[in-house]
């Protein structure tokens, strides 16, 4: 089942996100800052936070518009536990995202990750959900790590 995200979820969704590896302590730490800011003071947060429920949090998603921009948001966050992955429940979790965009009038859904091999698998997820590479930043994150832009136009809007 997916739902908003609750408070009650924020200790589940750190383990969860430092259990897919993919996170560094520091990152985590700042997940922590945005999901306590996010849910202890929602009128000042236009994203949204949705949490894949399975008598646990198993997976987590947090979008957010871009600023200065008409019906263009980002996904900041998408992550499965590693002992639910590879059952399609990423899938699910991003189509539930772009389905609540599309239902709202937004247009585009960008995406960014990591230029490195490992990751790899990461961009044939974007690749196999309908995303095109949009745009690469050379050596973004750091010498030798480029960030790499997806994205997606939400339900028939023809851009």
């Amino acid at each position: 089942m997916i739902r908003l995200t609750t408070p009650d979820d924020t200790n589940a969704l750190l383990a969860l996100a430092e259990a897919t590896g993919l996170f560094e302590s520091n990152q985590i730490e700042e997940l922590a800052q945005m999901l306590n800011q996010h849910l202890g003071d929602k009128a000042d947060s236009e994203g949204v936070w949705f949490t894949d429920y399975d008598r646990e949090p198993v997976g987590v998603a947090y979008v957010a518009p871009e600023r200065m921009t008409k019906g263009t948001w980002n996904l900041y966050l998408i992550a499965i536990h590693p002992n639910w992955q590879r059952q399609g429940r990423g899938a699910v979790l991003l189509g539930h995202v772009e389905q609540m965009l599309a239902e709202n009038g937004e247009r585009i859904l960008l995406v960014e990750t990591s230029g490195l091999e490992e990751f790899e698998y990461v961009r044939a997820f974007y690749r196999k959900n309908g995303y095109e590479e949009e745009a690469r930043i050379r050596e973004f994150y750091k010498a030798g790590e480029d960030k790499i832009i997806f994205r997606k136009v939400l339900g028939s809007v023809v851009v």
